[in-house]
């Protein structure tokens, strides 16, 4: 049985929820729309998604004891749960930047880095994604979408990873760096 996927979801006053049929799977589509936005995810079959307005949650079965409709029970009540928080609350990852000279800023809709190059670095802002940067050095990455956040910090810290000699680079914050000894230290 799956643990997460037979939690009810509570839903917030300020939230709506709505399942109709169809999607990219043809079995449902569910739609939640909230203060920040409005967000969608498609169910596959052997999944149903039900919403009690009475009780004001949302109830996921499956239809068997498959290997793969166990794992997609657990998966979207994760993922609902995760739109709904999103919806009121928002998502977002921080990111620091470590190296003499390394620096960020927003102009428009695109986000530089100056990282030690000898040409700047221009990351187009996604729509649904907010980039602040303060003082030169903090990338804050938020929006409603938990994934696209997510993977957007993902990209920005693959532009330069934290080397592990002198810990120079872009790291998610409290993101803890080992550090190596260097050639003289070995001796």
């Amino acid at each position: 049985m799956s643990r997460i996927g037979q939690q009810p979801i509570t839903i917030p006053s300020s939230v709506s929820v709505t399942i109709e049929k169809g999607g990219d799977y043809g079995n449902q589509i569910v739609t939640v729309k909230g203060p920040k936005g409005e967000l969608a995810e498609s169910i596959r079959h052997g999944i149903s998604v039900e919403f009690n307005t009475e009780s004001n949650e949302v109830t996921l079965t499956r239809k068997n004891d498959s290997k793969q409709n166990k794992a997609f029970h657990g998966l979207y009540r994760s993922l609902i749960d995760s739109m709904v928080q999103g919806v009121t609350e928002g998502f977002s990852k921080v990111l620091e930047i470590h190296g003499v000279g390394y620096r960020a800023k927003v102009v428009g809709k695109q986000l530089e880095l100056s990282l030690g190059l000898n040409h700047p670095i221009l990351f187009d802002i996604p729509d649904g994604i907010e980039i602040t940067v303060v003082k030169d050095i903090d990338i804050t990455v938020g929006g409603i979408d938990k994934q696209l956040v997510g993977h957007v910090a993902a990209v920005i810290r693959d532009y330069r990873k934290p080397e592990p000699y002198k810990g120079k680079g872009i790291r998610y914050q409290g993101e803890y760096v080992r550090r190596k000894v260097g050639k003289t230290a070995a001796k």
